[in-house]
């Protein structure tokens, strides 16, 4: 490329041409194929860096689209073999991943939050054996994904900590933090009463419902098939009751049903010692604080990202993490429901929900890509 003379500073310069990468034999438009193919399109390196040898070169799979033109070889455009390789498309998502994690202190301070927030772990397997956690905060109102944070585990408050420590550090003061829902882990519980003391910590109905389920298959064990089955259906209608509750009131009348019944004592106890926190969700000022914990999230980051695992090295996995969290928040939902899957704001991203609409930047053009 041409280098010019600045008059001003004496120190010469190149004007950089926005289709090229400096230092790489692809262009800008390869890079950035490439790393929306692995982040929204949920392939591998391998198949990545096929694809894209068979598009460039006219090669591999590229017979299996157009085998007509090997009839007629003279008609056919003459492409120069391209050699791609997958640990090219690997250090290319690894350095965006890199640009996420340093963009992390103050990205999202101009976004608004609703105060009400989910979060949730996913167990990862690195190599060796190695066992860690990625651990999310999410706005639950917006969609907006706050922090992601990779840890050894989720039973300690450190960890947890760290986690909130990162959604600050990214913008989101912790005075905004009024409702949280999440399952029953030690770790976060400890953290939250020994930090933030205000905030109404909620139980997860989902993880709650499997906790109950195990206890009613105890209750009624020793008894006869027909008889287990007409008393599991009464002891579930009652619990169903109480956490489908629309009122306080209404959950405690259920409750009193539920401690009457010859075989509900037991939940009854169980279920009185964590029914405030499993009926936050009605009061007032958490009309956006949601039922379960977002285990939602980790349905859309399994299907991509190697499942959210064998990722190798815990900096690789929070490279991806982070990576990922840009990509879902500016990323659209879907405008058409499914048959088992409504989209709340269909056709907006989180972060048009939260009232910062992007506009024509994607998360590659964010990200530098």
């Amino acid at each position: 490329m041409q280098r010019h003379l600045c008059r001003d500073c004496g120190k010469t310069y190149s004007e950089e041409d926005p289709d090229l990468v400096p230092q790489s034999w692809y262009g800008r438009d390869v890079h950035r194929f490439a790393v929306d193919q692995w982040v929204h399109g949920g392939s591998s390196f391998r198949r990545i860096a096929e694809m894209i040898r068979s598009l460039i070169g006219h090669q591999e799979r590229w017979w299996k689209w157009r085998p007509w033109e090997k009839l007629f070889p003279k008609k056919r455009e003459r492409r120069e073999a391209c050699f791609l390789v997958a640990s090219t498309v690997h250090r290319w998502t690894a350095k965006a991943g890199k640009k996420a994690k340093e963009a992390t202190p103050g990205q999202w301070s101009e976004i608004n939050n609703s105060g009400q927030f989910g979060a949730d772990g996913l167990w990862a397997y690195l190599q060796g054996g190695v066992k860690r956690v990625v651990l999310l905060l999410t706005d639950t109102a917006t969609g907006m994904v706050m922090a992601m944070r990779v840890v050894e585990g989720e039973a300690k408050a450190a960890s947890w900590e760290a986690l909130f420590e990162q959604a600050r550090e990214a913008g989101l003061p912790w005075k905004d933090i009024d409702g949280l829902v999440s399952d029953a882990t030690n770790g976060l519980y400890s953290f939250i009463l020994d930090k933030l003391g205000r905030v109404h910590h909620a139980l997860c109905h989902w993880h709650m419902w499997r906790t109950l389920s195990r206890d009613i298959s105890k209750t009624v064990a020793e008894l006869e098939e027909k008889a287990r089955k007409r008393i599991r259906g009464e002891l579930g209608q009652l619990l169903h009751a109480i956490l489908n509750a629309s009122s306080f009131e209404a959950a405690e009348g259920a409750l009193r049903e539920l401690k009457a019944h010859p075989y509900g004592g037991e939940l009854a106890k169980k279920v009185n010692r964590n029914l405030d926190r499993l009926l936050y969700h009605l009061l007032p000022g958490h009309q956006g604080l949601v039922r379960v914990s977002p285990e939602w999230m980790w349905r859309d980051f399994r299907q991509r990202l190697s499942h959210g695992r064998n990722h190798g090295s815990e900096e690789r996995l929070e490279e991806a993490a982070q990576l990922w969290m840009v990509y879902h928040n500016f990323t659209p939902a879907q405008r058409r429901s499914e048959r088992k899957r409504i989209y709340k704001h269909p056709g907006l991203s989180p972060l048009e929900v939260a009232g910062a609409s992007p506009g024509e930047i994607s998360y590659l053009d964010a990200l530098e890509v």
